[in-house]
């Protein structure tokens, strides 16, 4: 049986990412490129950022890229202390060059704590900043663990949708003209 072979790319595509990280003592709390106050931060190769890392691998998965371990292997010391900003960064480029444009994100943090609450705002605009789309196309929720045993760890959830690139450009000046619309009202 011979696989099926498209003649044009889809048009839009769905990526999943998880990451998880243990709290560790000493070092800096960041998620979503946000420091929070908290007297541990995660443990990890890098910066330990389990929102950004989990950003990066559902952006990769859309377009069946290698995941974010394949492309910043934790047994490069290059990588040490990396700030998952720049993963970010090439993950989101990729997807660009792959002629796609994110076109919104939905996220879920399970910590037992800090609570998330208080910053979910400053959390949702900085990642809305790094990846260039507005802060009403990301969704941030935060969940306790309860009753499963994971008090020391951080787990994010990422569903990313991509678009091709001119549909995700006139899909957001009808929203946009749409609220302009409503504004006059």
């Amino acid at each position: 049986m011979k696989p099926e072979t498209r003649n044009s790319k889809p048009e839009s595509r769905i990526g999943y990412g998880f990451d998880s990280h243990e709290f560790r003592a000493g070092i800096p709390l960041r998620i979503g490129g946000v420091a929070l106050p908290h007297d541990k931060g995660l443990g990890g190769h890098s910066d330990g950022d389990v929102l950004l890392h989990a950003i990066t691998d559902a952006l990769l998965g859309a377009i069946a890229a290698p995941d974010i371990g394949a492309l910043f292997p934790p047994s490069d010391p290059k990588w040490k202390g990396a700030d998952s900003v720049v993963f970010l960064r090439e993950s989101l480029d990729r997807v660009r060059r792959a002629g796609y444009r994110l076109s919104n994100l939905d996220c879920s943090l399970i910590l037992a704590a800090p609570k998330i609450g208080p910053h979910t705002a400053a959390i949702r605009q900085r990642v809305a900043e790094l990846l260039s789309i507005p802060s009403d196309c990301v969704g941030l929720k935060a969940k306790t663990p309860e009753g499963l045993s994971l008090e020391n760890t951080a787990v994010a959830h990422v569903v990313v949708l991509l678009e091709t690139a001119g549909k995700i450009s006139a899909s957001r000046k009808s929203r946009k003209k749409a609220g302009a619309r409503g504004k006059k009202r």
